[in-house]
């Protein structure tokens, strides 16, 4: 067991003391969940370079119903010991997070009692200097990761750089990765704004509605992938 998660059992004991171990005699131990959530991170880590690798920051913990039960008054502070304890482990082995590490835990049923599964993904933060308000009453926004970022004229420049409009923390996006072109849209097409998107040169390329293309005009709810981020374009219809 690595120091991080000899830590991490330490702790645990201290603060609630015997409870856990007799409401989960029979059942997933936390030390269980840690060790499957230090395998994801070990199975699924990609090279950025000699002494860098990317692993995935987002984690579900699919659990059985009775498992689940056991675990509910607890589940806010399991996460974020297992949040740290991923991090120190990250650390050690030089793994590097794309946005903060988060960790859900969820019903499966078809997991019996004592069994559990993780479901992961490398989830990039994602940053803009627009504001919740802008965001809340753009007429044309980019849905990333959860979060909103609103498209105006005449364009949106993403990328991995701080001179990008919007900035996404992925290994395989370009500091100026691709240029959103916004204009007033036509009063025939119902919405306010007309949107497109070219590639500014990237090292990856993007791929539109899974398409590899250099540019392209898009719709409400297109997709533009770059990296291993996936955008979601929104209009607002006129009127809305």
């Amino acid at each position: 067991m690595s120091g991080g998660f000899q830590r991490f059992e330490n702790r645990l004991e201290s603060m609630i003391s015997g409870v856990f171990a007799r409401a989960f005699r029979s059942a997933v131990q936390p030390v269980e969940i840690s060790a499957a959530l230090q395998r994801e991170v070990d199975n699924n880590a990609q090279i950025l370079s000699r002494d860098r690798r990317l692993v995935p920051n987002d984690f579900n913990v699919e659990l059985s119903r009775s498992d689940l039960e056991r675990l509910g008054p607890y589940t806010s502070t399991l996460a974020q010991e297992m949040s740290d304890a991923l991090r120190d482990h990250a650390d050690q082995q030089s793994y590097v997070f794309p946005g903060p590490v988060r960790i859900s835990f969820e019903l499966a049923d078809d997991l019996p009692t004592g069994r559990l599964r993780v479901r992961s993904r490398a989830q990039a933060k994602v940053t803009s200097n627009a504001t919740h308000t802008q965001a809340g009453r753009a007429t044309a926004y980019l849905d990333i990761n959860g979060t909103r970022h609103p498209l105006t004229t005449p364009g949106v420049v993403v990328g991995r750089g701080t001179d990008a409009d919007v900035r996404i923390n992925d290994p395989g996006v370009s500091r100026r990765h691709i240029e959103f072109r916004v204009a007033h849209g036509r009063p025939e097409d119902g919405y306010p704004l007309q949107v497109s998107v070219r590639d500014l040169g990237s090292t990856n390329g993007m791929l539109v509605d899974g398409q590899k293309v250099a540019q392209s005009p898009l719709d409400d709810g297109s997709t533009v992938r770059i990296g291993n981020t996936t955008m979601t374009v929104r209009l607002v219809p006129e009127g809305v």
